[in-house]
């Protein structure tokens, strides 16, 4: 089974409204090839939306909060693009509220106008200050050919969660992130890079990229399709990956068959390897 993937490298700017940046959301949309299956946006895609408020030179980072007043519309304008294209897409995450919480969620639209959602389970440290709640749940969708998971940034520097969805059967973890550093993009893309590894499956990673005035952190990074490190993929496990510091898509196919045939013939058989030797990780597991 072949399963193709567009990956966006989306670049966010300061916006006059709503519709500005759902414009620009959509001109990306030209450069994906409607033969993906899944297409995945960055975390906190809809951060730059922020700069809309007349006030927010003024903004402190708990002002981030606000970027859930725009959930309504960020749900119409990716369920409407996902239906027309009958496409899935990972739009990314963006900040909801329920209550008096404030999650950072995922959302997962999949082309017939339903959705489903994942909320980010371990908040970054220097997250705390926008008083985002952390989710509880870990579980993997039945969307679209293939079984997928959604670890939203810091979440993928955790082998638990990984590893979680593997033994639910996860043939691709979708990773949208959002860092601020140099160091911190290459902790997210390194460890990405080990999921793989270790559970012998695919990771698509996007980072959202930008830079404009005031409390909006500085995004950089560079997305990626990664796969594990054997033939047939290349040595360093990277199929696709963007060079640039600007709006750009990568595209991949992935062989899922292939992923099977060396979960059980490869060089490094870690995926059984690891459920082999689970009695000895459960001994020292305090």
């Amino acid at each position: 089974m072949q399963v193709k993937v567009s990956n966006v490298q989306f670049k966010f700017e300061s916006y006059l409204s709503f519709e500005d940046f759902a414009n620009t959301v959509q001109r990306i949309f030209k450069d994906i090839p409607l033969e993906s299956d899944y297409i995945l946006f960055p975390e906190l895609v809809t951060i730059g939306l922020l700069t809309t408020y007349d006030d927010y030179h003024t903004f402190t980072s708990q002002d981030n909060r606000k970027l859930a007043n725009f959930l309504n519309e960020y749900i119409e304008l990716f369920n409407t693009l996902s239906k027309a294209r009958n496409q899935i897409i990972i739009a990314g995450s963006t900040l909801e509220q329920e209550g008096s919480y404030i999650y950072n969620t995922a959302y997962i639209f999949d082309g017939k106008g339903n959705y489903a959602k994942h909320r980010k389970t371990h908040i970054f440290p220097a997250e705390s200050s926008w008083d985002t709640k952390e989710g509880d749940t870990l579980e993997t969708f039945d969307i679209g050919p293939v079984r997928i998971g959604v670890a939203i940034c810091y979440e993928i520097e955790i082998p638990e969660i990984a590893t979680i969805y593997s033994r639910q059967g996860a043939d691709i973890i979708f990773c949208p992130s959002y860092t601020f550093t140099k160091h911190g993009f290459w902790r997210v893309r390194h460890c990405a890079e080990a999921r793989c590894v270790e559970n012998q499956l695919y990771v698509i990673h996007s980072p959202i990229i930008g830079e404009v005035d005031g409390v909006i952190e500085t995004g950089f990074g560079y997305s990626s399709n990664l796969s594990p490190c054997e033939l047939p993929w290349t040595p360093n496990g990277i199929m696709e990956e963007c060079t640039t510091s600007d709006f750009e898509v990568i595209t991949s196919i992935l062989e899922i068959d292939t992923l099977y045939d060396k979960r059980k013939n490869g060089v490094a058989t870690t995926y059984h390897d690891r459920k082999r030797r689970n009695d000895i990780y459960q001994k020292y597991n305090k």
